[in-house]
C-alpha cells in the first residue's frame, strides 16, 4: 500500500477508536459497563445492531462467495424482516420490562437455574468458537499486505481489540460502530463504482452482470424445495427466519445491542430499521463479488488469491513445476478471452442460439482455469501439508490491494478493522456479561459489590479473548468463513430459540422437563449436522420443534407430584 493509504487507515482506525473512548468514559458501573445505562437512541442501536452482524467476514467472504458461487447466499436473509417483527412484538417488552442484564436471566424467573446456566453455556460455547473467526478475518488483511504468517497478526489484532473492549464496554462498541456502519457504506458505493470504471470501455454495469449471468454468477433467486441445498428462498425464509430469531432473540451479542435502547419503542425501531436495511446492504456486497467476478474476466487473475501461500510455493523446490502450470494458465485465459469475446458479440447482435453456445464454451473454459489452480493448490499441499488451500477469503481483498486508486484502498481495508472490531467487541462484551450474570454472579459470588461486578466482567473480557484468539489461529482450516459462522450457529441456535419458545408460549412446560428435552434435541442436531442429513439452515427448524417437542413428551411422562389430603 502507499502512504496514502496508511495514512487513511489509521487515521480512519484511530478517529473511531478515540471517539468510543471519549464517549464510553462514564462507564464506572456494571450498569454503564453492560448495558450503556440504557440511554441509547434508535438510530444508534439500528446500526450497533447491524455493525455486530456484519463483521470483517461479510466485506472479506461474501463476495468471495459470490465470485466462487453466485448470489444465492441472499437467500439467507430472507427471513430477517419477518424475525424482527415477531422480536418486536415478543421478546423486545418481555426483556425491558425485566430490566435484565442478559437474555438467560428471563429463563430462571420461567423454570429454573438449570435452564439459565444450560442455555448460558450453549451461548458461551457457540458465541466464542464464532468470534474466533471473526477475529481471523481482519488478520487475513494484514498477513496479504506484509507477507507474513497469519498467526503473528492474528495475535496483534486480537491483543487490540481485547483492549479495547474492556476499557470500553458496550457503550464505546456502540458509538463507534454507528460512524462505522456510515463509513463502510460509504465505501460500499465507492468500490461498486470503481469495479464498474475499470471495465473495458464497451462493457457497463448491465452488460457485466449478464456476463456474470451466463457464466452462473448472477443468479439470486431459486424457488426449488430441497432439503440439500443451502440457499433457496424456502430455506431462507423458513430456516433463515428461525436463525435470524434465535439470533437476535436469544444470543447474547444482539441482545446486549437493542438492550442499550432508551425505550421498547426505540429498540423496536432499531430493530426494525435493521430488518428493512440489512438485506439490501447484503444484496450489494454480493454484487461487488460478482462485478470482480467478471472484472476478472478480462484481466487475468492470479492463479491463486493468497499471496503468502503463493510466494512460499515459488520459493519452493517445486518452482519448476509450477512455472509448467503457468504457461498452461496463461494459455487457457487467452482461449477463455477469445471465447468472451465471441459472447459479447452475441449480446450485441441478440442471437440467443449463439450466446447459448458461446456460454457453454465459456463455461468449458472456466472448469480449465479451475482444474490448474488445482493443481497448484496440490503443488502447495506437497509443499508444507498445512498450507491454507482455500483463498476463498482473499479475493476481493486481493483486488482491492491490486486495483483501486491509493486511498481509497485504505479507506476499504479500515472498513474491514472496523467492522470486525465492532462485531468482536460486541461478542466479547455478551460474553462477559453472560459469563458474569449467569454464571459468576448467579453460582460464585451472589452478594458481590457493583465494583467486583465491574471488575469480573472486565477479567471476563480478557479470558474469552485469550479463548477467541485460541480459536482464531485454528480459523484458517474451515474453509469460507461467512458460511463457517452461520453453519457453527446453526447447530446451537434452534435449541436455544425452542427453550425461549417453550418459555413464552408453553405454559404447562416446567423447567425439569424443557432442561432434559433441550439436551436430546441438542443432541440430535448435532448428530444430524455431522451426517449432513439436510441443509445447514434447517437445523435451525429442527432444534427448535424437537426442544418443544421433547418439552411435552418429558412434560407428559413425569410423574406427578400425589397432593395428599
Amino acid at each position: 500500500m502507499s502512504v496514502l493509504d496508511w495514512c487513511v487507515l489509521f487515521g480512519t482506525l484511530l478517529a473511531i477508536v478515540s471517539y468510543g473512548v471519549y464517549k464510553s468514559r462514564g462507564a464506572k458501573n456494571i450498569d454503564g459497563y453492560l448495558l450503556g445505562n440504557q440511554s441509547l437512541p434508535w438510530y444508534s442501536v439500528c446500526l450497533s445492531v447491524m455493525a455486530t452482524q456484519a463483521s470483517a467476514i461479510t466485506f472479506l467472504s461474501a463476495p468471495g462467495l459470490a465470485y466462487s458461487s453466485g448470489m444465492s447466499f441472499v437467500q439467507f436473509y430472507f427471513g430477517l424482516p419477518l424475525a424482527m417483527i415477531v422480536l418486536c412484538i415478543t421478546f423486545v417488552p418481555i426483556f425491558h420490562r425485566l430490566k435484565v442484564y442478559t437474555a438467560y436471566e428471563y429463563l430462571e424467573q420461567r423454570f429454573d437455574l438449570n435452564t439459565r446456566v444450560l442455555t448460558a453455556i450453549l451461548f458461551l460455547i457457540q458465541r466464542g468458537l464464532s468470534t474466533g473467526i471473526t477475529i481471523y478475518a481482519p488478520a487475513i488483511i494484514l498477513s496479504t499486505i506484509l507477507d507474513i504468517n497469519t498467526v503473528y497478526t492474528t495475535l496483534f489484532i486480537g491483543i487490540i481489540v481485547v483492549c479495547y473492549t474492556v476499557y470500553g464496554g458496550t457503550k464505546a462498541v456502540s458509538y463507534t460502530q454507528m460512524l462505522q456502519m456510515s463509513i463502510i457504506f460509504l465505501g460500499l458505493f465507492a468500490a461498486g463504482y470503481v469495479v464498474v470504471s475499470l471495465l473495458p470501455g464497451d462493457i457497463g454495469f448491465v452488460k457485466a452482470i449478464s456476463i456474470a449471468g451466463k457464466m452462473g454468477r448472477a443468479s439470486a433467486i431459486d424457488f426449488k424445495f430441497d432439503w440439500n441445498n443451502q440457499y433457496t428462498v424456502w430455506s431462507g425464509l423458513i430456516g433463515g427466519f428461525f436463525l435470524q430469531l434465535s439470533y437476535f432473540g436469544t444470543d447474547q451479542s444482539q441482545v446486549g445491542r437493542y438492550l442499550t435502547g432508551s425505550s421498547i419503542s426505540q429498540s423496536r425501531l432499531g430493530l426494525l430499521m435493521n430488518g428493512l436495511v440489512k438485506i439490501p446492504m447484503q444484496f450489494l456486497i454480493l454484487l461487488i463479488g460478482v462485478l470482480v467476478f467478471t472484472f476478472y474476466q478480462y484481466t487475468k487473475p492470479p492463479i491463486f488469491f493468497n499471496s503468502f501461500e503463493l510466494n512460499k510455493l515459488e520459493a519452493s523446490n517445486y518452482k519448476p513445476q509450477l512455472e509448467a502450470i503457468y504457461e498452461r494458465y496463461d494459455a487457457a485465459f487467452a482461449a477463455k478471452q477469445e471465447q468472451l469475446n465471441q459472447l459479447n458479440r452475441a449480446l450485441d447482435a441478440g442471437d440467443e442460439a449463439s450466446i447459448n453456445a458461446q456460454r457453454k464454451q465459456l463455461q468449458l473454459a472456466d472448469l480449465e482455469t479451475r482444474s490448474l489452480k488445482k493443481e497448484a493448490t496440490d503443488l502447495m499441499l506437497k509443499n508444507d501439508r498445512n498450507a491454507d488451500v482455500n483463498d476463498n477469503n482473499y479475493i476481493f481483498l486481493s483486488f482491492v490491494t491490486r486495483y483501486l486508486p491509493q486511498g481509497l484502498i485504505g479507506l476499504l481495508i479500515a472498513i474491514i478493522f472496523l467492522a470486525s472490531m465492532g462485531s468482536t467487541a460486541s461478542a466479547l462484551n455478551s460474553l462477559a456479561s453472560t459469563s458474569v450474570i449467569d454464571v459468576y454472579k448467579r453460582l460464585i459470588k451472589k452478594d458481590g459489590s457493583d465494583s467486583q461486578y465491574l471488575s469480573a466482567s472486565r477479567w471476563a473480557t480478557i479470558f474469552w479473548g485469550v479463548i477467541c484468539i485460541a480459536m482464531a489461529l485454528y480459523a484458517s482450516k474451515i474453509g469460507n468463513l461467512i458460511e463457517a459462522v452461520n453453519i457453527l450457529g446453526s447447530y446451537v441456535y434452534g435449541t436455544v430459540l425452542g427453550i425461549f419458545l417453550v418459555a413464552f408460549y408453553v405454559k404447562r412446560v416446567g423447567g425439569k422437563s424443557v432442561f432434559f428435552g433441550a439436551l436430546i434435541a441438542e443432541l440430535l442436531v448435532c448428530i444430524t449436522g455431522y451426517f449432513e442429513v439436510i441443509a445447514y439452515l434447517w437445523l435451525n427448524v429442527l432444534g427448535c420443534f424437537l426442544v418443544i417437542l421433547f418439552s411435552l413428551l418429558v412434560e407428559m411422562l413425569r410423574p406427578k407430584p400425589v397432593i395428599k389430603p
